[in-house]
């Protein structure tokens, strides 16, 4: 058939509609499994007495998380990506606070997976999500809603011993140019006085990019996990300039390692 070119071209087609059927298959599961756990399972474990309320968020973020890694598992399964995780022991500890850059749509999906005791910095969207209302209260997840409070928010958040996740962008990495970072990431590492553990994210796909649809999968995702060496803060504070001046040279450091690294796209190599 010339050559095998026209089923070539078959096969890929297949491919892509099985990726478009795979892919909101996978986006159905994750809705009612949200629903499931906002109006079936977190309920009932808020009527549990015998435990502490610190309790209860730490056991749900168990549950969201076992949760997360079994979605990605799907996704996988299906055949809708591969990944590889680089440096996944730097998140063994409490109290981080890791900053990642922002590709794609599941992001935070692959985080709070491989993070145990994870929160995070959500959009009010979110909060006022059907399918994630319940889960954000049983998590006790922070909302970006809160002015001048968010960042006292997140320094005690960390100071509990929770890992915080946070996107200092704010919203997803376009596909062309270069965002500018927010300054609320870095405030609170000043703040807070602490350490930064950096996720770079690499990916060679369009998919679940901002602006592209989520059933645009014109081919498998390949994403790459980088936990690298923790940035210390403590140098900033200890040029003159207080805080303000901290945070802002802070911010100008991190759109640099991020973006300079960032764009590179991820390795072929021991993907799962």
């Amino acid at each position: 058939w010339k050559r095998t070119g026209g089923a070539t071209r078959v096969l890929e087609w297949a491919c892509y509609l099985w990726r478009i059927f795979a892919s909101t298959l996978a986006f159905v599961v994750f809705g009612f499994a949200g629903v499931l756990l906002s109006v079936g399972f977190f309920p009932l474990l808020r009527l549990v007495f015998w435990r502490s309320k610190a309790q209860k968020v730490r056991f749900a973020r168990q549950i969201v998380q076992r949760a997360f890694a079994t979605f990605v598992a799907l996704m996988r399964a299906l055949g809708l990506l591969r990944y590889k995780v680089v440096g996944q022991e730097r998140l063994n500890r409490s109290g981080l606070l890791i900053l990642a850059n922002h590709p794609s749509l599941i992001d935070v999906v692959f985080l709070i997976a491989l993070v145990p005791n994870a929160n995070c910095v959500i959009k009010r969207a979110v909060r006022r999500n059907p399918f994630m209302r319940g889960v954000v209260l049983a998590t006790n997840y922070i909302c970006n809603d809160s002015g001048a409070q968010l960042i006292d928010d997140c320094v005690q958040s960390l100071q509990e011993g929770n890992n915080l996740i946070i996107f200092p962008e704010g919203t997803r990495t376009p596909i062309t140019g270069i965002p500018k970072l927010l300054r609320g990431a870095a405030n609170i590492a000043v703040r807070g006085t602490r350490d930064i553990t950096p996720v770079v994210i690499h990916t060679n796909s369009t998919s679940l990019r901002k602006g592209v649809p989520w059933w645009h999968m014109p081919q498998r995702m390949q994403y790459e996990f980088d936990i690298r060496e923790d940035i210390a803060t403590l140098p900033y504070l200890q040029n003159p300039g207080g805080e303000a001046l901290a945070t802002r040279r802070l911010t100008e450091f991190l759109q640099q390692y991020f973006f300079a690294e960032g764009t590179r796209p991820c390795s072929s190599s021991k993907k799962n």
